[in-house]
């Protein structure tokens, strides 16, 4: 079988006693830079020529300097990670079907950041919930329109396919036309060729080989 990549959480979200979210960094994941004064100060010591001195300074200032950036960094993630939660509150508290469409640019604007910036701190980073750990990028989701102007993320649009085509009856598979007429019903404004997409990147095979699959 083919190796389950398992995801490490960088940032943990756990609620807190008052109903708020406690967010924290995952120490594991950080980059450490340990600086050795006491190494420094024998090697500076030591330091006999100007160059040799120039060279043990340069070092220090190195080191300094990713510490620094590396802080900066741990602090980028955080207020990210911070402002998804307070975005993606419902889905924190609710779950999938509450995940609010989201983009980068809305996370960037609230936090004073540039979009470029949310876009590279969130890549390759996972957050650890109460729910399972998930890829920062899953909360970013496009909107769906909904009927009345509400709007609903394309992932909780996929769960609810989901969720309608795990519960059909053998005698009853559900076309995708039929998906459309129940979403719409549910005020999900969703065309026939994006509930088609959908259910191709969820792998959920056609109705017509479910049908065969499900022996109706």
């Amino acid at each position: 079988g083919s190796a389950v990549e398992v995801l490490v959480p960088d940032v943990f979200v756990r609620p807190a006693p008052d109903g708020s979210w406690l967010i924290d960094l995952n120490p594991d994941t950080l980059p450490r830079v340990l600086m050795n004064q006491t190494y420094y100060t024998r090697v500076a010591r030591a330091a006999r020529t100007e160059t040799e001195r120039a060279f043990v300074t340069e070092c220090l200032q190195n080191a300094n300097w990713l510490t620094r950036s590396l802080d900066q960094r741990a602090k980028t993630i955080l207020k990210v990670a911070s402002e998804i939660v307070r975005q993606q509150d419902g889905f924190f508290a609710s779950g999938v079907t509450h995940l609010r469409p989201l983009n980068l640019k809305t996370v960037a604007d609230a936090i004073g950041m540039h979009e470029s910036t949310v876009s590279r701190v969130t890549s390759n980073k996972s957050i650890g919930t109460p729910r399972g750990t998930f890829e920062m990028k899953y909360f970013f989701t496009a909107a769906i329109a909904g009927v009345g102007g509400d709007q609903h993320s394309s992932e909780a649009v996929r769960h609810r396919i989901r969720q309608l085509i795990d519960a059909e009856a053998p005698t009853a598979i559900l076309s995708d036309d039929q998906l459309v007429k129940i979403l719409r019903r549910d005020g999900i404004d969703i065309a026939r060729r994006t509930v088609a997409k959908y259910r191709e990147s969820l792998r959920i095979p056609s109705s017509i080989e479910r049908r065969r699959e499900k022996g109706g």
